[in-house]
């Protein structure tokens, strides 16, 4: 076919990545295919493309303001969560988009999700998932779940199943549920068998009366009914209850009451020990022991002045992380900053009843004050080794406290609460203390009740994850709360025109605010590396900065964010030099008004400050900055702006939009059209800057309808056509571009000339390096390198390679 009709799917492809496309009211419309609402897909463009298996699409319900639903495309790349595989010659299957091991060639665990079904209990959901081991303890995400799988999920119709590495039939499964006790459970125990193959197992969950020593429990087995439940220590029995349960119950609850102290001792060292019977002569049995709440959630505080027992607006912080063992030691590492006056305490205590009366549990000053005197820089790290078993339950429940007390305020000047966040996938957690947030590091300085600190890191597709945790903000659930990310060229100096590498990180309400950020420029990454960026948080009371914090994430980012680029696309034709030795060595550099440009670098010429031109391997592509339609009665031409804006009076916000298609700061209010390389401007969607949250919001234009039957486009530029006049026949674009002697041939936004090979790039994809396309006479055409029939079972496809082949030519 030639590349008419597939150009318009580019063009959808890339409309849908870029701004949000409104379809109709029952459900999306995508290639000439109608979807429902929910449903997904893999884009297929049609021959020689064929199905983008890397490109997966959504038909997101949304609901307009008159409440009626409709549908709206969303396409995404998936390859950069696929995981690293754990063998060193990993294949790619026909019709899969993430390499994985030939069998018999894996070294991890497998651990899989699959739906529950009576007919096909095994039959798995999505692709498999290695992660590692540590202490005997698996942790991983399953990134951007379908919602199909998330209604499952809720529904309690998930299986979970494991297998090891060693021998694949070994293999423990069961159903992921939510079950009550998770709210109130502050003890665990996994409970299994001496045996091998038992096909027994079960968990326990237990937790502290408030007020009582009284120990609750809820047991969930699986594979045995339990006859017997015995108190343990050292093999000692304690304590026995006789189970009153069927096979056809759930789960069992019971309580031990009125532990004794040497009982509470025991459970906060984690020796006791909870066994399970079954009846009869050779009872069978599963148990184990008891301690801290099993999770791979994180236990941390924010300290803030706002918090403080007396409160007040100093702007220092206090960033806490703490760790709870399962023998009942509690690790932990605290960092000050911005304090008025030195630190003279350091206590862990408990909610008081009154102001004036104090309950302090641990007094770790001295820890503090040690590792001070050997690290300094307000940082210190210790372990409190004899946790009470009601103190272990109060940590857990979040009704813990850190205070701070300085020179000047020896009572409390930062005071936080000692939470737990769910575990969210971010590796960060585990590796590095979070970056502190301070109104003493915003420039000027803020003295705000106010504090925060942040998580950050980079993985290996230069995408930045974030998680933020701000305490004392004033009104936070009434006021919005926007978080930037700053790169700086010094440390300590921002003034309002250095936004040249500003993003907005989010909008957000309350305390907490996580996420991830793709799309980051070289420049913002190499800022990062050289700890040279800032995390900001503002609010309406502060909107240039009310908290502030220095954050260093070393990274080898040098090409920028790569969730673009999938399939057989390289990063050759990617690369930014900086270096002008280099960039005069490189084959792909533009050349134009005295300069040499990277290949895939923008930037403003010299002759019109209204262009924009892209470097796209030695040939420069300049297009005019397209003005969007204004509605209002009165508008103005700036002086620094190519386009007009409606002449009212806009909310003051210094902030404003970062928008990375065109790489400059947009005004709160104003509108534009979106500049997307290598396409140019997209005049069929139109961006607006929402000023109040710093959000770039881009919609499709809607064309009106026409009455004619054969409209045309005008301007090739054009997004909507338009009735022809009588007296003038339409020109085809061709004929218009071409010339009278041999045609040249448009793709995407180059020209080549007759008898020209390439290969195509596509949206979300990337370069089709199997496809070639060629120049005939002014006609596109495409074609996908043939591949041999092949008589084999199980065919791979190596790496560079377009064809499939047979394992046996690789595999012995």
């Amino acid at each position: 076919k030639t590349s008419k009709n597939n150009l318009l799917l580019y063009k959808r492809l890339e409309v849908s990545s870029c701004c949000s496309c409104l379809l109709s009211q029952s459900g999306c419309s995508f290639g000439g295919r109608f979807y429902s609402l929910e449903d997904t897909w893999h884009p297929d463009l049609g021959e020689p493309f064929g199905v983008m298996h890397c490109v997966m699409c959504h038909c997101e319900p949304q609901r307009s303001r008159r409440g009626k639903m409709f549908g709206k495309v969303s396409c995404r790349n998936m390859k950069q969560d696929c995981p690293d595989p754990s063998c060193d010659d990993p294949v790619l299957l026909p019709g899969h988009c993430c390499k994985t091991c030939p069998k018999g060639n894996t070294h991890e665990s497998l651990f899989e999700f699959f739906q529950e079904k009576d007919d096909d209990l095994h039959k798995s959901y999505n692709d498999r998932s290695y992660i590692s081991s540590e202490e005997n303890s698996n942790r991983d995400i399953w990134k951007n779940l379908p919602k199909s799988h998330l209604r499952q999920l809720e529904a309690e119709q998930l299986r979970v199943s494991m297998t090891t590495a060693d021998n694949k039939k070994e293999e423990i499964q069961g159903k992921v549920i939510k079950h009550r006790a998770l709210f109130a459970e502050t003890f665990s125990a996994i409970l299994t068998s001496d045996g091998v193959h038992s096909g027994m197992g079960g968990i326990a969950m237990l937790t502290l009366s408030d007020t009582e020593n009284n120990l609750h429990f809820i047991l969930i087995l699986q594979g045995l009914v339990p006859h017997g439940i015995k108190l343990l220590y050292r093999q000692h029995l304690l304590r026995e209850i006789r189970a009153n349960i069927s096979a056809d119950d759930s789960d069992f609850a019971e309580v031990l009451a009125d532990l004794n102290s040497r009982e509470l001792f025991w459970l906060s060292r984690g020796q006791l020990q909870i066994s399970v019977e079954t009846e009869g002569q050779n009872p069978r049995q599963i148990s184990g022991y008891i301690s801290g709440k099993r999770s791979c959630d994180i236990l941390q505080s924010v300290m803030s002045s706002g918090s403080a027992l007396t409160p007040g607006k100093t702007g220092g912080v206090g960033s806490a992380v703490f760790t709870l063992h399962h023998n009942g030691s509690l690790d932990y590492q605290v960092l000050v900053a911005g304090l008025s006056s030195a630190v003279v305490g350091v206590t862990i205590e408990m909610k008081p009843r009154r102001r004036s009366k104090r309950s302090v549990l641990y007094d770790i000053t001295a820890d503090f004050a040690a590792a001070q005197e050997e690290r300094g820089g307000g940082r210190a790290l210790g372990s409190c080794g004899r946790i009470e078993a009601r103190h272990i339950h109060m940590l857990l429940q979040n009704e813990l406290f850190i205070n701070i007390a300085t020179a000047e305020q020896q009572e409390s000047e930062l005071r936080g609460q000692i939470q737990m966040l769910p575990y969210n996938g971010l590796d960060a957690r585990r590796n590095e203390l979070p970056v502190p947030l301070a109104g003493q590091f915003v420039s000027p300085p803020v003295r705000t009740a106010a504090a925060g600190h942040a998580w950050v890191s980079v993985d290996e597709q230069c995408h930045l994850h974030y998680e933020i945790v701000v305490n004392g903000l004033s009104k936070s659930e009434d006021t919005s709360v926007s978080a930037h990310l700053h790169g700086l060229a010094e440390i300590g100096e921002m003034d309002d025109s250095s936004t040249n590498h500003k993003r907005l990180l989010t909008g957000f309400y309350g305390q907490q605010a996580q996420g991830v950020l793709k799309d980051i420029s070289v420049g913002l990454l190499r800022h990062l590396d050289e700890g040279t960026a800032y995390i900001q948080v503002s609010t309406k009371m502060n909107p240039r900065g009310e908290i502030r914090g220095r954050i260093h994430v070393p990274n080898s980012c040098e090409l920028g964010s790569r969730g673009e680029v999938v399939e057989e696309a390289e990063f050759d034709d990617l690369v930014f030099v900086r270096d002008p030795a280099e960039l005069r060595k490189d084959p792909h550099t533009c050349f134009f008004e005295g300069e040499h440009h990277a290949h895939g670098s923008q930037w403003t010429p010299q002759y019109n400050t209204c262009f924009t031109c892209i470097c796209q391997k030695k040939t420069v592509i300049c297009d005019p900055v397209i003005c969007p339609a204004l509605s209002c009665p009165h508008t103005i031409q700036p002086e620094d702006q190519c386009c007009p804006i409606c002449d009212e009076k806009v909310e003051e916000d210094p902030e404003g939009c970062y928008f990375e298609g065109d790489q400059k700061m947009h005004a709160p209010g104003t509108t534009w059209h979106p500049f997307v390389p290598p396409f140019g401007y997209i005049k069929c969607a139109v961006c607006t800057c929402k000023g109040s949250t710093g959000e770039v919001h881009c919609e499709k234009v809607t064309c009106p309808p026409l009455t004619c039957s054969q409209p045309i486009r005008r301007n090739p530029s054009d997004c909507c056509k338009e009735c022809p006049a009588e007296d003038t026949p339409p020109l085809e674009d061709d004929e218009m571009m071409q010339a009278d002697g041999t045609r040249h041939c448009k793709f995407g936004k180059n020209y080549y000339q007759n008898s020209e090979h390439w290969h195509p790039r596509v949206p979300l994809v990337g370069e089709m390096k199997c496809i070639t396309c060629w120049c005939d006479h002014g006609v596109t055409k495409c074609q996908k390198k043939q591949c041999p029939l092949l008589s084999c079972s199980n065919p791979i496809r190596r790496e560079g390679k377009c064809c499939p082949e047979c394992m046996g030519k690789f595999w012995c």
